[in-house]
């Protein structure tokens, strides 16, 4: 698969300097999964797809433009590029754009174990989901269900640059989740819980993710209210979660250069205090967010 989407990738970017574009990258990607959904024993929705595109992404001087496409026929590559290479020569200049130079882009590619043996079907994810509803509705408290859900997918993804970059990985995901509603009347509450894991094998099993939805709920049943006071704060991992996607939006490069982040004056200063550590490892093995390089190609690290 990865060869195939390797070749769609370097006959776009070829098209593009034949007619003309100074430098240009190519993203191809085949992505394929199922989806599932039920509330009260029921199946809500079952979606079940696959789909192949092309991005070309081509370089007219400074002059930029960006195509996508799902036809993938040679004619249909062919007139991508011929699209891309008009629309790049009538852009505005901007004088940072430009592929990555070749001395930055990731020449070792690490084997990070990002494809599961075995992906779940979709009986097995309506067992799956059935039994995440079943176990939220099994805790004491819980009074209907918010509806559960799994999913699986297979994504595979090749970049292929004018620079001589050429490379592409796969990636599998499963999930399960689960809504729980405690409490009557206008006194009900609602959780949720859910896992998702790079193997079939790391997910946590939905007995699991469905009594931690139901143990959530049922906690919110008669709240009490604390008095002002100043005391130390614990913050559960989702909202530390949240609070590193505001940090991760308010660090990111468009943001600074449009003046759009509350830390734009902040450069090379501190904003955290000491104790407080932000890992970010795209190399760990079997990782959610891991990839052997990222989306220009250039190698990746810890930071």
């Amino acid at each position: 698969m990865i060869d195939e989407l390797l070749t769609l990738a370097a006959d776009a970017v070829a098209q593009a300097r034949k007619l003309g574009a100074d430098t240009a990258d190519a993203l191809a990607v085949d992505r394929r999964g199922t989806d599932l959904e039920l509330r009260e024993g029921r199946i809500e929705k079952l979606e079940q797809a696959e789909a192949r595109e092309l991005g070309l992404r081509v370089f007219m001087g400074k002059s930029s433009a960006m195509i996508s496409g799902s036809v993938l026929t040679p004619d249909a590559i062919a007139r991508l590029a011929e699209t891309a290479v008009a629309m790049a020569r009538l852009a505005p200049a901007d004088p940072y754009s430009g592929l990555a130079e070749a001395e930055l882009v990731a020449r070792d590619i690490p084997d990070l174990d990002l494809v599961s043996q075995a992906l779940p079907d979709a009986d097995r994810l309506k067992h799956m989901a059935l039994a995440a509803e079943a176990a939220a509705l099994g805790v004491s408290g819980v009074a209907k269900s918010g509806g559960a859900g799994a999913a699986a997918a297979d994504r595979a993804m090749a970049l292929v640059t004018s620079l001589g970059f050429a490379q592409g990985y796969r990636r599998t995901g499963v999930s399960v989740s689960v809504s729980a509603i405690a409490g009557e009347g206008t006194a009900m509450e609602r959780d949720y819980d859910f896992s998702s894991a790079v193997h079939f094998a790391d997910l946590k099993s939905p007995e699991e993710v469905g009594a931690s939805a139901g143990r959530r709920a049922a906690r919110r049943l008669s709240p009490r209210k604390v008095k002002s006071q100043t005391v130390p704060v614990m913050f559960e991992n989702r909202i530390a979660g949240s609070l590193l996607g505001h940090l991760a939006g308010a660090i990111s490069g468009a943001a600074i250069a449009r003046g759009t982040s509350f830390l734009k004056e902040r450069m090379g200063q501190k904003i955290f205090s000491p104790g407080i550590v932000i890992s970010d490892d795209p190399l760990r093995r079997r990782g959610l967010g891991s990839r052997p390089f990222d989306g220009e190609g250039l190698a990746v690290r810890a930071r």
